[in-house]
């Protein structure tokens, strides 16, 4: 049966943007923490790298803002990156304070590592695996904080806003929730809704992210009425491992600098060809070689090799991948380990300013799902869990300043099914499913031409036309919804693309290989398109 709740806050997503914005609420404020899946099933969990912040005394606030100015290529806003570095100590010690346990190399000093793009040692870490340990300690915290009620297995359908109901204004009111262990339809209301549910890099058909990275509140958002931008710039990680047992598995770019080899399938490298600085080059730049590779051989994958360094050499450096190539009969001592570039990162998202506000009144977004003018046209390492800490805190003290415990929270109708039935035919969604992830990577992927995004953008229109049909006859499921959100970002990538005339930071087109000399962001109005009749 159907359940209505009401909160002062709804947080949609329980990664590290969600429960810092939780945690970061006055303990008067009552909060609740959605997550579609397990509470820890986010993308958070998977960040083997760190938190980039401004804490040696070597380092300066400059320093990392001109670092994230250059690695965005002209297109970071940069009130917006140095209002994040400026707040970067705080959010760490915020961190530290809570009991994540970043790896020390003595005493009361904590060990800094540097990655490519920085100028300076500022990531600070949990040894291989922060997200792990950031997501652990941020979990537990929210448990035991009687202020926050914590959720799993609701997954968002879509917001509510007053001129849904009828009412004057746009501000949203809340959403409707499918409960995955129901199947019923809830309805939950707030005074404040918060967007934390990540990117949406599972448009594409090689991704690292987890299954659920399906755009859910950008889609969400976009319906809603909010303005999206820089959409068209998707990070790429170059080397994911191709084996159909080994989803979302990277093979992480240190096997290249200790001297792994690029190879064609038949034996030969190629990235000398493509950079001097061979299998050294920017991840950009290797994951568009690749890419190109593939393409030009129609082969499914590449190969890195590592086996002519010693096998006790290799064991010692990179156990992880060892044991997990081991596990698919792959012995990276002695064979070639076949990869793939996956889609790594969505850089553009929902418009907001530097206190998660977007276009419509009482609705936040934070987190990958936002674009707070923070990476523009590429992201710098690490700066996304920043990104992640320093709004989540910021629209915390922003909501809790503003919001209005006194008002009453708008009702909301039931759900109403009673007009669709239950689909015989699911083998619709996992065929879109499959043909959407697919167009997406090969028309929209790594490099792009005019020809490849216009049949892309025709494919996409029959696309949203057949799953809005099955949405509006059938029960909805998990799949349908993550496949009717995919879509619809989908869409915004595409016209994103198509608008940009120029190769930029992670947009690479081959009818427009040069930049233009100035640079703009790429944002859609929802009131546009509906007006062109495609919406």
């Amino acid at each position: 049966m159907s359940q209505s709740f009401t909160y002062d806050v709804l947080i949609i997503g329980s990664g590290a943007a969600g429960l810092t914005l939780g945690l970061s609420l006055p303990e008067h404020i009552k909060a609740a923490i959605i997550s579609k899946d397990s509470l820890d099933s986010g993308s958070t969990r998977w960040a083997q790298g760190g938190v980039a912040a401004v804490l040696d005394d070597e380092d300066s606030i400059d320093a990392h803002v001109e670092d994230t100015l250059i690695a965005g290529a002209g297109l970071c806003h940069e009130p917006a990156v140095r209002y994040t570095v400026e707040e970067s100590t705080a959010a760490i010690e915020w961190l530290i304070d809570i009991g994540v346990p970043f790896t020390q190399d003595s005493p009361n000093h904590f060990h800094l590592t540097r990655e490519g793009g920085h100028s300076a040692r500022r990531i600070i870490h949990a040894a291989d695996a922060t997200g792990h340990a950031i997501s652990d300690t941020l979990l537990e915290r929210a448990r035991n904080c009687q202020n926050l009620t914590l959720l799993q297995d609701h997954i968002a359908i879509d917001l509510v806003t007053r001129s849904k109901l009828g009412l004057p204004g746009q501000a949203c009111v809340g959403g409707y929730f499918l409960n995955n262990e129901t199947g019923d339809v809830d309805v939950i209301t707030a005074r404040a809704v918060v967007l934390a549910t990540g990117g949406a890099s599972k448009v594409y058909l090689y991704t690292s992210n987890p299954d659920g990275a399906s755009g859910d509140g950008i889609a969400m958002a976009w319906r809603a009425g909010c303005r999206v931008a820089n959409m068209e710039f998707n990070q790429f990680h170059p080397t994911c491992l191709y084996h159909p047992q080994a989803k979302s598995f990277l093979i992480t770019e240190a096997v290249r600098g200790e001297g792994g080899k690029l190879l064609l399938p038949n034996g030969k490298r190629f990235m000398q060809h493509f950079d001097e600085r061979a299998e050294l080059a920017p991840r950009d730049i290797v994951a568009r070689a690749i890419d190109h590779e593939m393409k030009r051989l129609g082969a499914d994958c590449l190969f890195l090799d590592i086996s002519h360094k010693p096998a006790d050499f290799i064991k010692e450096h990179f156990p992880t991948i060892y044991e997990r190539c081991l596990q698919l009969n792959i012995d990276i001592t002695k064979d070639p380990i076949p990869v793939v570039p996956a889609a790594h990162y969505t850089c553009g998202g929902v418009v907001t300013d530097i206190h998660g506000r977007t276009d419509i009144e009482r609705l936040y977004a934070v987190g990958e799902t936002a674009s707070t003018g923070l990476h523009g046209a590429n992201r710098l390492a690490s700066n996304s869990l920043l990104e992640c800490l320093v709004f989540a805190r910021s629209a915390a003290k922003h909501i809790a300043e503003n919001l209005d415990l006194a008002a009453s929270v708008e009702k909301v109708p039931a759900w109403d099914s009673s007009q669709v039935t239950d689909s015989d035919e699911d083998v619709v969604i996992a065929h879109n499913w499959d043909e959407l992830r697919r167009f997406m990577w090969d028309y929209v992927g790594i490099v792009r031409t005019t020809k490849r995004l216009l049949r892309a953008k025709h494919r996409v229109k029959l696309l949203r036309q057949e799953i809005q049909e099955f949405y509006s006859n059938h029960k909805v499921t998990n799949d349908l919804l993550e496949l009717r959100n995919l879509v619809d970002v989908a869409d915004v990538i595409i016209r994103s693309a198509l608008l940009r005339k120029e190769s930029r930071g992670l947009h690479f087109s081959r009818d427009y290989p040069e930049p233009l000399p100035r640079a703009f962001d790429t944002v859609l109005t929802p009131k546009y398109i509906k007006e062109l009749g495609e919406l």
